[in-house]
């Protein structure tokens, strides 16, 4: 009965270790109490984790558990080290700086540093900024003001940099600079980051993602200027203006724009063979040039909540002679729009509503432009399959049923086309 009950203890150490890599080190320490044959296998575990909020936000019991623990850790390689620790550990720079030294000693290959504080950033120690093993390093409430003398960072293919404060505008561009191999770039700013203009060239990047985190940012010269020849995805969040430009983009093939900028042309520009396109924007006439062909674009989500969205949805399915899904929706609250805006129907088919399979519009509204927008599609896609509608909760029973009456009975240029209800 006890080896019945027991089975799992019978299983090679190699596959318990692995089991345990994924959990909180908190717990993996725990299994030591189960039984002799478990009493050293955590040891041997090459991954962990350590939350302060697992340890009742005490920080001398956390503080003593991350140091024991790292003490009697015997794992050939520390595979990666995770730390999330907060502003009640008033050590927390030199306790974070004995555990980081301790993980590029043991050539730790991954690296995430949290300091969840409204507090200065947590200063780290120069040996991490040569470790040549880590091949992510991800860090939150930093500072890297140390960094831009010492880094290299030959392995690194991923780095997650948010709200992390640097010595000045040229921090940056030096560290990625000894980061040759990277892939997968995030950069979220913080007031306070001692930079102006996040200024870098990547050669390697694949993916990237842009975010401000605070409306203190102010003026329309703090921004970004990228060149990443090699990129493929794209994510910009920025709600508190500026710029962005960047140039030689030729294989991006998803991206995901939502910003204020009050010009997007050089931008959206250099998005044309896209495929995937995610836009929320505050502008229409100026978004993008005129003449600009977005020839591969398949799939595409526009926000609604820009003052006279219709317009740049026009020019967009004009522009898009492959587009397959459309999606709207409104992400954001509406901005105001002139009473005296209306919509231009154009006075031909769109190029991209010959080809046009799926629309999908999320918190519809019924209002009068939003029913002109609609009654044009079904018009005129050709080769619609599905329309799917989706009202705001707000919205009321009646309020939905005439929803569904007016659409149910607008011309369909797709006798195949099915209107759904959501």
């Amino acid at each position: 009965m006890d080896d019945y009950r027991d089975r799992i203890s019978r299983l090679p150490d190699d596959f318990l270790i692995q089991i345990l890599s994924w959990l909180p080190t908190k717990d993996v320490l725990g299994t030591s109490l189960l039984s002799k044959r478990w009493r050293f296998l955590w040891t041997l575990v090459p991954r962990l984790s350590y939350d302060l909020r697992l340890h009742d936000n005490s920080c001398p019991k956390f503080t003593k558990f991350v140091d024991r623990s790292l003490l009697l850790h015997k794992a050939p390689t520390l595979e990666s080290l995770h730390i999330k620790i907060g502003s009640m550990c008033q050590n927390a720079d030199v306790d974070t700086g004995l555990w980081v030294r301790i993980a590029v000693d043991r050539c730790v290959r991954e690296l995430s540093i949290s300091y969840c504080s409204g507090e200065e950033p947590i200063r780290l120690p120069k040996c991490l900024f040569t470790c040549r093993t880590l091949v992510v390093l991800k860090l939150e409430n930093t500072s890297l003001v140390d960094a831009s003398s010492y880094g290299c960072f030959p392995s690194l293919k991923t780095l997650h940099l948010l709200d992390v404060k640097y010595l000045d505008d040229q921090s940056l561009p030096q560290i990625l600079s000894s980061c040759s191999s990277l892939e997968d770039l995030v950069v979220k700013r913080c007031p306070g980051d001692n930079v102006k203009v996040v200024s870098f060239t990547a050669l390697s990047l694949r993916t990237l993602s842009l975010q401000k985190s605070s409306q203190a940012f102010e003026g329309d010269d703090d921004g970004f200027l990228i060149v990443a020849p090699k990129l493929k995805r794209l994510d910009i969040e920025d709600y508190w203006g500026g710029f962005c430009y960047i140039d030689n983009m030729p294989d991006v093939v998803e991206a995901n724009v939502d910003v204020i900028y009050k010009n997007t042309e050089k931008l959206l520009g250099s998005l044309t063979m896209v495929k995937r396109l995610t836009l929320c924007l505050i502008t229409s006439d100026a978004a993008y040039l005129s003449g600009t062909i977005f020839s591969q674009l398949v799939h595409l989500e526009l926000c609604t909540c820009a003052p006279q969205w219709w317009d740049l949805l026009t020019r967009l399915i004009e522009d898009s002679p492959k587009l397959r899904v459309l999606k709207l929706r409104q992400k954001h609250i509406r901005r105001a729009t002139s009473p005296r805006a209306s919509w231009k129907q154009p006075v031909s088919l769109p190029k991209g509503l010959i080809h046009l399979e799926t629309l999908k519009w999320k918190l519809y509204e019924g209002s009068q432009k939003q029913k002109e927008v609609a009654r044009f599609i079904l018009k005129h896609a050709i080769r619609l399959k599905t329309a799917i509608i989706s009202p705001k909760p707000s919205s009321t029973l009646p309020e939905k049923h005439e929803m569904l009456k007016e659409l149910s009975s607008a011309a369909r240029g797709s006798s195949t086309c099915e209107l759904l209800f959501d």
